[in-house]
């Protein structure tokens, strides 16, 4: 597979398993999910191809391994993210914009958070960015911990396990084999719909606000 354009190697997932190993993919796995500077890390696309690997006897290990493997990084990561934002506080609010870090990501996680309560933590696996900060922002609001493990859990089986089987077993279809960056950019693009008909719901509510009020 050649790289994807959108990010060459560093963020091709295939390239990514294949140099790194499972390993490799465990480590980017916990980060995109606990560390606030994982957020650029394609979480979706390398559980996906992963899968694909594994049907495709690229990745020598059992589905079943990998799974509880991705499945607990997938746990650890938001454990860690909980715990930044626990002991970091409202301090996440003032921290100065950077190149790998920027306030408008925590400002929507934060929205998203107060939007749906603990059912974010379950939703926003499935949205780049999203992930990575909403574990934070339930550390901030001192989310009840037994409450928060349990989203975390149900969220981190159906995400790091649902979209790794989907690999495996969609990856034996001709098809999406011979068509991978396409399906994959697809899953990118799958997973951003929330996030911009969110936008798009925001936008047109603050629309109407200001129509009222004039």
């Amino acid at each position: 597979m050649t790289s994807l354009a959108i990010g060459g190697n560093l963020l091709d997932p295939e390239h990514l398993i294949t140099t790194f190993g499972l390993i490799g993919a465990l480590i980017i796995v916990f980060a995109e999910c606990g560390l606030l500077i994982g957020f650029f890390l394609p979480g979706d696309s390398l559980l996906f191809t992963a899968g694909l690997l594994i049907s495709t006897g690229v990745l020598s290990a059992p589905l079943w391994l990998v799974v509880v493997l991705l499945v607990g990084a997938a746990i650890l990561g938001n454990e860690c993210g909980y715990l930044i934002g626990a002991k970091s506080g409202p301090a996440i609010f003032k921290r100065p914009d950077s190149r790998f870090f920027r306030k408008e990501y925590v400002d929507k996680a934060h929205a998203f958070f107060d939007r749906y309560g603990g059912r974010a933590i379950v939703l926003g696996r499935f949205i780049p960015i999203i992930r990575t900060f909403i574990t934070v922002m339930a550390g901030v609001g001192r989310m009840p911990h037994r409450t928060y493990f349990i989203y975390n859990v149900i969220g981190a089986i159906l995400w790091a396990g649902g979209v790794t089987i989907a690999g495996y077993f969609l990856g034996k279809i001709a098809f999406v084999r011979d068509n991978i960056e396409v399906i994959l950019i697809a899953i990118v693009l799958v997973s951003v719909v929330p996030v911009a008909i969110e936008l798009v719901r925001s936008r047109l509510r603050g629309r109407g606000a200001r129509a009222v009020e004039e």
